[in-house]
């Protein structure tokens, strides 16, 4: 079976719409044809001029294994038919970015009776797969930009990253969820306490963190590792903090670190959006683009993970879910590149 679904350039024309005078994303980045080994595809994009490698992982086994809700499957699909048709100009030309397709997880999907431990043990086959793309695309010198699926997949880039730079990570999650709960079987709620046990997580923040969505063994299990927060109210509700104020403490620890960054984001945190958890009282998208932006242009950052989109849980339907889910993270994959390309030297 092959491990990554290519995103062809067929696929990639089918997508974008054509306009005299216009030169649109779709028309400049690169392409995976499948027909090469991996390794060769990366390497070939990085001396070709990308820099960015954007893959999706099509899932909602993790979701499940967590007692929630599916959907988080067609977020990829949505986001491309968004980016594609961007502007490729002096802000940003597609060529920094080779689209590689998606993780294969076709075989891992299960109907809705299965039960809890057989989507955890998938859960647990789908870790491997993403490790071994990660791994490859980091060796590259590329920095994966990750489309969910699950927040399970963290697990698997941070492993991944850690395999590749030889060091533990500090990551930052903006998430309702701290995602550190009981290593109990693999699933989207434990991807972070999981890489923690492992020796692959050696820093942990969690912004926008909800004070009433977090047992206390996971906040108990949080403080005994050393992970840090600022909570949702804290910012946002009871202002004591201003977001860049939050935002200057955690970049501050994570250069202190001395570690790969990892820039996790669950759409779960921002209002009202299609995922598995959607939420009425959560983050603006424009802090979300603003989150991913200082990060990103501030810390030795390694990728970014977009977890959660759920396209098909919308309120209006399949067809603007996926609008918006697609539009939302075309704007956060753009926030992310444009902070790492106007990044200053750090340390």
């Amino acid at each position: 079976m092959q491990i990554l679904t290519p995103f062809t350039a067929k696929q990639c024309s089918q997508l974008t719409s054509l306009r005299d005078g216009e030169t649109k994303l779709g028309q400049t980045l690169h392409s995976y044809q499948g027909k090469t080994p991996l390794a060769e595809a990366l390497t070939e994009a990085k001396n070709n001029g990308a820099r960015f490698a954007i893959i999706g992982i099509g899932e909602d086994i993790g979701p499940r294994a967590n007692l929630g809700r599916g959907g988080a499957i067609d977020a990829f699909d949505a986001s491309m038919a968004q980016f594609c048709n961007l502007q490729s100009n002096q802000f940003l030309s597609g060529e920094l970015c080779l689209v590689l397709g998606q993780i294969n997880t076709q075989d891992l999907q299960l109907p809705t009776d299965a039960t809890t431990q057989a989507l955890r043990d998938n859960v647990d086959q789908l870790d491997g797969r993403v490790i071994e793309v990660a791994k490859a695309i980091i060796d590259a010198g590329l920095e994966p930009i990750v489309i969910g699926g699950g927040h399970n997949n963290a697990y698997g880039l941070l492993m991944a990253t850690r395999a590749a730079t030889q060091r533990p990570v500090a990551a930052v999650n903006l998430d309702p969820h701290s995602d550190f709960r009981p290593r109990e079987g693999r699933h989207s709620g434990n991807g972070f306490s999981y890489a923690a046990a492992s020796g692959a997580l050696g820093f942990y923040h969690v912004l926008g963190m909800h004070e009433l969505k977090n047992s206390q063994q996971t906040l108990d299990q949080l403080t005994a590792f050393g992970g840090k927060w600022h909570t949702l109210q804290s910012i946002w509700v009871r202002r004591e903090y201003s977001l860049k104020q939050a935002l200057s403490e955690i970049v501050t620890n994570l250069n202190e670190s001395g570690l790969p960054v990892a820039i996790e984001l669950d759409l779960d945190a921002i209002i009202n959006m299609p995922s598995s958890a959607s939420t009425a009282a959560g983050v603006p998208l424009i802090d979300a683009l603003f989150y991913v932006n200082q990060v990103a242009s501030q810390t030795n950052a390694t990728y970014l993970h977009l977890a959660e989109g759920a396209p098909s849980c919308h309120v209006a339907g399949v067809g603007a879910g996926q609008k918006e889910v697609g539009q939302s993270i075309s704007e956060l994959i753009y926030a992310y590149i444009q902070g790492r390309m106007t990044q200053q030297p750090i340390g």
